[in-house]
């Protein structure tokens, strides 16, 4: 039961939780606007900035009303509920002093800054402070700080709030930014002039309350009230991160984090945040076929005409692959086609995994995002969650930070930000872990609510498969799944998995997986392949047979293709994407198509037509019904599952289990889609890692 204290704020008395904050009461019970710079819902109290003072009635001086909790609050002498007052004079005239004593330093330089338009100081300044200044020294100057290619510097703009500092060390993980000095001379730095590692860093550029931290890609590129915006979802990983996507005459210029407590809170990884130049580079924005051993540029006729003839052949020889980027309307229509044809042979896996045949629950992950927190040991198998999913990382270091989470790892060693028992390197520790009674092992069979993490990667072929069998029988073991909690997870990477395993874009009875049609194509069993945004496969075994590749960038697939079938972009459609837990959501056209290129499933019903199979939709409406017809999980948007017990022995198949090391799949963070790889920011990144890791820099040579 709640513990609730009594409270008089101005003049109506409440009761309120005894541990809020002084703020967050008179903010959600009083209905008061407490200004503030330091403090931040997610980050710890630091009552550095002195804005958000209050009078507590009796008192004798001002309190900060973040850093004092409501159970601190003794009542009056008469027994009467403490009195909180928001709007007197001397609440008014405190905050203008706190306003004037942040401003002695600050520049005036608002109308260069890119935080002008959207920035705290500049908001809180007009609401709360005075019209003059009575200080004419000299301003202190601050040198800037290098920071890398992501966080541009001011930092004679500072006003030592400490948000940074704090989301780094706590959220990030990671030792990169202090508070050095003291009293005037105090400056924020990070340490030894280094440039920032952290995955996550550029968040602190939505933290910062004033323009001393803001994006170096973004640099005078526009002003806020400039941009048009929308809400969508991203699909640089499959956490599904809710973003909104800002452009300006059909370029995107920054991709900012839309808060959604159930997926990424209100953070976004600097590749999600900072991608974005990475889509008008190397772009497929005409129909192409190769003629003489070159692609030559052709109209949308000619290209369908070519396409068309080819898949006309015997359905055995045709194969279909969809990518990581690809969203669910598009993977529907090109099943149906490649269904109306025949055609078996189509796989959604392009890693080469063979999960997905089994109930939904064998490939979900399904304790959801923030059942995390819920979690008291947590198994990691083959996966590094920091680069496959950065904000599946944070919620479990959040979870590590604020209670009394355990970790172990059978796998790849790695710095994941939290301290990891590392008891196994190979899918046969698996079964040794299962045996084992003492550490690591013992705690995970003791816990009440233990998580089994396992990396789709790790599931690679029939070696893939015995290895969930082994993770099954553990599982059974330790009742990780029942009817109140389901602690088994597969950690995916790719935005389109589930949402094509949820439709069933995987080989048909007698069908060929992603490796055996590479492997049939190089022998020259499968002649035509289809792919469809897939670009991270190995595409030398294709040299022999004729690729249709349908996508957005001039990458790996379109290097071997034979006809270029131009799409949009992510950010150029609107789409359903199902993200890890198994949550549909909806994505929005924030811009048009480059060129002549079309939205992927307007093209596959263009084919359709064109071979005389046409497909029993023309828009993209009919088609979502289509699809909530076929695939119901299709119909609940913006909603994990319901928890449904299952029976874990049932996952994989009997077989030996490898004594190879389960190596991590991601060996560059910023470099694992085309868009990526077509990004000059993402490109700096990733040299700015290469030089700080010698062995990754061996890796790329």
């Amino acid at each position: 039961m709640t513990d609730l204290r009594k409270l008089n704020i101005d003049g109506t008395e409440y009761e309120v939780p005894a541990d809020y904050t002084l703020m967050q009461a008179c903010e959600e019970y009083g209905g008061a606007e407490i200004p503030r710079f330091c403090y931040h819902e997610r980050l710890s109290v630091a009552g550095n900035c002195r804005m958000c003072l209050v009078e507590w009635v009796g008192a004798p001086k001002p309190q900060a009303s973040c850093a004092l909790q409501v159970k601190d609050m003794r009542p009056n002498r008469d027994g009467t509920p403490a009195n909180i007052r928001t709007n007197t004079e001397v609440v008014k005239k405190a905050r203008e002093g706190v306003m004037e004593f942040l401003l002695i330093n600050h520049p005036l330089d608002c109308p260069i800054c890119d935080q002008g338009g959207e920035c705290d100081l500049q908001d809180q300044a007009m609401g709360y402070g005075r019209d003059a200044t009575r200080f004419e020294e000299n301003k202190r100057a601050v040198d800037d700080k290098h920071m890398g290619p992501l966080v541009n510097t001011v930092m004679t703009r500072c006003i030592q709030c400490t948000r940074c500092v704090r989301f780094i060390t706590e959220v990030a993980g990671v030792q990169e930014i202090g508070l050095v000095n003291r009293g005037e001379n105090a400056e924020i730095t990070t340490y030894l002039e280094k440039s920032l590692t952290s995955e996550m860093s550029g968040n602190v550029i939505d933290l910062c309350p004033v323009g001393a931290l803001t994006s170096k890609p973004y640099a005078f590129n526009a002003r806020p009230w400039e941009l048009d915006k929308v809400d969508s979802i991203d699909v640089m990983d499959a956490v599904g991160c809710n973003i909104r996507v800002d452009s300006r005459r059909d370029a995107v210029l920054r991709i900012l984090p839309v808060t959604n407590d159930d997926v990424n809170e209100e953070w976004i990884s600097d590749k999600t945040r900072f991608v974005w130049d990475g889509l008008a580079r190397q772009r497929l924005d005409r129909p192409f076929i190769r003629k003489d051993g070159k692609l030559q540029p052709a109209n949308w006729d000619e290209a369908l005409a070519v396409v068309a003839e080819k898949l006309s052949a015997d359905p055995s020889r045709i194969a279909a692959i969809a990518g990581d980027l690809c969203d669910a309307e598009s993977m529907k229509a090109l099943k149906d086609l490649m269904d109306s044809l025949g055609v078996r042979n189509i796989d959604c896996r392009q890693d080469g995994s063979l999960i997905g045949e089994g109930p939904r629950q064998s490939y979900l992950f399904n304790t959801t995002i923030s059942g995390i927190e819920d979690a008291d040991a947590i198994l990691l198998i083959g996966t590094n969650p920091r680069h496959e999913a950065p904000l599946i990382n944070t919620r479990i270091r959040k979870t590590w930070i604020d209670g009394n989470l355990e970790i172990g790892l059978i796998g790849e060693a790695a710095d994941l930000t939290y301290t990891v028992d590392h008891v196994g390197t190979s899918a046969a520790d698996v079964a040794t872990f299962a045996k084992s009674k003492s550490g690591f092992a013992k705690t995970f069979k003791a816990a009440k609510n233990p998580v089994i993490i396992v990396g789709a990667a790790a599931l690679r072929g029939e070696a893939g498969l015995a290895l969930l069998e082994a993770i099954g029988q553990l599982a059974k073991s330790v009742n990780l799944v029942r009817d109140d909690f389901n602690g088994f997870n597969v950690l995916h990477s790719a935005a389109s998995r589930v949402g094509g395993l949820d439709m069933g874009f995987i080989p048909g009875e007698g069908g060929l997986a992603t490796d055996a049609i590479l492997d049939a194509a190089q022998q020259g069993a499968i002649e035509t392949v289809y792919l469809m945004g897939a670009d991270e496969l190995d595409t030398s075994k294709l040299k022999d047979a004729f690729v249709i590749y349908q996508g957005h960038h001039g990458d790996n697939g379109a290097h071997v293709a034979d006809v270029i079938l131009p799409g949009a972009a992510y950010t150029e459609k609107s789409g359903l994407y199902v993200n890890m837990e198994g949550r549909v959501q909806l994505s929005s056209r924030a811009v048009a198509p480059k060129g002549e290129a079309k939205e992927d499933w307007a093209i596959i019903r263009a084919l359709s037509a064109k071979m005389n199979r046409v497909l029993p939709y023309d828009s993209l409406e009919a088609l979502r019904v289509k699809l909530m017809d076929d695939c119901p999980s299709f119909l609940s948007i913006d909603s994990a599952p319901s928890l449904e017990a299952f029976d874990p022995t049932t996952l994989g198949k009997a077989g030996e289990l490898s004594t190879d090391m389960l190596k991590n799949p991601i060996a560059d963070f910023y470099m694992t889609n085309p868009i990526a790889r077509a990004s000059n920011v993402m490109a700096e990144c990733s040299a700015v890692i290469a030089g700080l890791n010698p062995e990754l820099n061996e890796a790329a040579e």
